[in-house]
C-alpha cells in the first residue's frame, strides 16, 4: 500500500533505521448485514481494547480535550471504527461520543491548513461557514510532524516520511470511517462527507501520462492538492479507491431520502480502469492485510448488493495468497522485536481476523459468485494462516516486546492497531 516496484524493501529498510534513529514517544452489538456474520474474537480481553482506546483519547488531547490535540489521519480512522466497534458492542454512548467527537476534530484540524502556515482556513478555500458544511471538500491533511515540500523546495527522500501533504491510502481509510459512521448513527451527512471527499481525491491523484493512454495516480499530493509531493503510483492506491467507492455508493442508496450527491459513479468507473493488469502481489505485511481487508469488504459487497465481483475478489485474494506465502518463507516472527515494524505486522493481522468470515460468506452464497468453488478453494488456503496474525497479536501484546524503539517510536499508530487487530468488526464491516 506504499511504494510501488522494487524499491519497495528498500524503502522499508529506510523506515525502519528512520524508527530507531529517533527515538520519539510520538462487539457483540453490531447488527450485520444480510448473509453477513460476526467478525469478532469470542476471547478477546474487552478491557484491553477499551483501556487503549481511552489512553489514545487522553494522549493525543481527545478526551479530555487538549489545547493543541495531535491528529493523524491514518491513525484517526482505526480509532474511528474502534470506537464504533465498541459502541455496538457495549452499548455505551461513551464510545459513539469519542468516535464523533473524533470525527469533527480530524475536519477540524486535517481540513484546515497547520499551524505556522502563511495559508490560513479550510484548505478547500471555502469560507468558515461552508468550509463547516463541507469539511471534506478539499481533502484532508496527513497530520505529519513537518510542513509539506515546498514547490521549488529540493528533495528529501528521508524527511519526506515526516512532512505533511496528502496521501490517497489515507483519504481512503477515512472515508471507509465516515461510511462505518454513518451506517451506525443512520446519519447520511457522514456519507456526503466522504462522497466529497471520494471525488475531490479522484479529481486530483488521478492523471494521464503524456506518454500513454492509460491513468495513473500521484502517491502523495501537496495539501492544496496543486502539484505531486512523490510522483509514483501506490500499488494497491486504485483498488482501495474501487473498493471504497464502491461501498460509498451502496452505503448511499440505503438512504432513499438521502441519495448519494455528488455521484460517484464516474470516479469508480475510473479506479477500476487503472486496476485493469495491475500486479497486486506484495511480500509487504501491510499491503497483504490491506488486501485481505479488501477481499473482506468485497465480499460483503457482493452479498449485500447480489453483484458479483469475483474477478476481482479472485484476483485479490491471488495476490494475498502469493504474498503470505512470501512472508512464511521469509521468517518474520522469529525475529525480535527491535527488527520489527509492529503497525505493518498488525496491518497484516487484522486483514486475516477476517480470514474466517471471507471464508463463511463465500460458501453461504453460491449463487452471488460465478466462480464460487475456485473462491471457496482460496479462502480455506487463506485459512491456513490465521495462526500468523495470531502469533503477530501476541507478540505485540507483550509489554516486553512493546518496550522496543520500533514500538515507542509511534507508539499511537501501533497501539490503535493492535487494538483493531483484538476486535476487527468496527473496521473490518461496511
Amino acid at each position: 500500500m506504499w511504494i510501488n516496484g522494487s524499491n519497495k524493501r528498500l524503502w522499508e529498510n529506510q523506515i525502519l533505521k528512520h524508527f530507531l534513529k529517533h527515538e520519539k514517544d510520538l462487539h457483540n452489538g453490531f447488527i450485520p448485514g444480510p448473509g453477513i456474520r460476526r467478525i469478532m474474537n469470542p476471547d478477546a480481553p474487552p478491557d484491553t481494547v477499551q483501556e487503549i482506546m481511552l489512553d489514545f483519547a487522553r494522549v493525543t488531547g481527545l478526551d479530555p480535550p487538549g489545547r493543541h490535540p495531535r491528529r493523524y489521519l491514518w491513525t484517526d480512522a482505526f480509532a474511528v471504527c474502534n470506537y464504533l466497534g465498541l459502541y455496538c458492542r457495549t452499548g455505551a454512548d461513551t464510545w459513539r461520543g469519542l468516535a464523533l467527537r473524533l470525527v469533527d476534530e480530524v475536519h477540524l484540524t486535517l481540513g484546515r491548513y497547520r499551524d505556522g502556515d502563511q495559508r490560513t482556513g479550510w484548505i478547500s478555500g471555502l469560507s468558515e461557514q461552508d468550509g463547516t458544511l463541507h469539511p471534506t471538500i478539499g481533502g484532508l491533511r496527513i497530520g505529519k510532524d513537518l510542513p509539506e515540500r515546498g514547490f521549488h523546495e529540493v528533495y528529501d527522500e528521508r524527511l519526506e516520511w515526516d512532512r505533511d501533504g496528502q496521501y490517497f491510502h489515507y483519504l481512503t481509510k477515512w472515508m471507509h470511517a465516515l461510511c462505518r459512521v454513518s451506517r451506525v448513527t443512520e446519519d447520511p451527512d457522514y456519507i456526503r462527507f466522504a462522497a466529497e471527499l471520494a471525488q475531490v481525491a479522484s479529481a486530483r491523484f488521478t492523471y494521464l501520462p503524456a506518454s500513454g493512454r492509460k491513468q495513473r495516480m500521484y502517491w502523495k499530493m501537496s495539501t492544496d492538492l496543486t502539484y505531486p509531493l512523490v510522483p509514483s503510483m501506490g500499488q494497491h492506491d486504485p483498488l482501495d479507491g474501487f473498493v471504497t467507492f464502491t461501498e460509498l455508493q451502496l452505503a448511499a442508496g440505503r438512504s432513499s431520502e438521502h441519495p448519494l450527491f455528488p455521484s460517484l459513479a464516474a470516479e469508480t468507473a475510473g479506479m477500476a480502469e487503472i486496476c485493469q493488469g495491475m500486479d497486486l502481489r506484495t511480500d509487504d505485511p501491510l499491503g497483504i492485510g490491506g488486501l485481505l481487508s479488501d477481499a473482506s469488504r468485497i465480499v460483503q459487497l457482493a452479498v449485500q448488493s447480489g453483484r458479483d465481483y469475483g474477478k476481482v475478489l479472485e484476483s485479490v485474494m491471488d495476490s494475498a495468497l502469493y504474498g503470505l506465502a512470501s512472508c512464511s518463507r521469509e521468517g518474520f516472527l522469529d525475529m525480535p522485536a527491535g527488527h520489527r515494524l509492529a503497525f505493518r505486522e498488525l496491518g497484516l493481522a487484522i486483514g486475516l481476523a477476517g480470514a474466517t468470515e471471507l471464508h463463511r460468506c463465500i460458501l453461504l452464497h453460491p449463487e452471488v459468485f460465478t466462480d464460487h468453488d475456485s473462491l471457496q478453494r482460496k479462502a480455506r488456503a487463506i485459512l491456513r494462516y490465521v495462526p500468523v496474525g495470531n502469533a503477530i497479536k501476541e507478540f505485540w501484546m507483550s509489554a516486553t516486546n512493546r518496550q522496543s524503539v520500533t514500538w515507542t517510536g509511534h507508539r499511537e499508530i501501533n497501539r490503535v492497531m493492535l487494538a483493531t487487530s483484538i476486535a476487527p468488526e468496527g473496521f473490518l464491516m461496511i
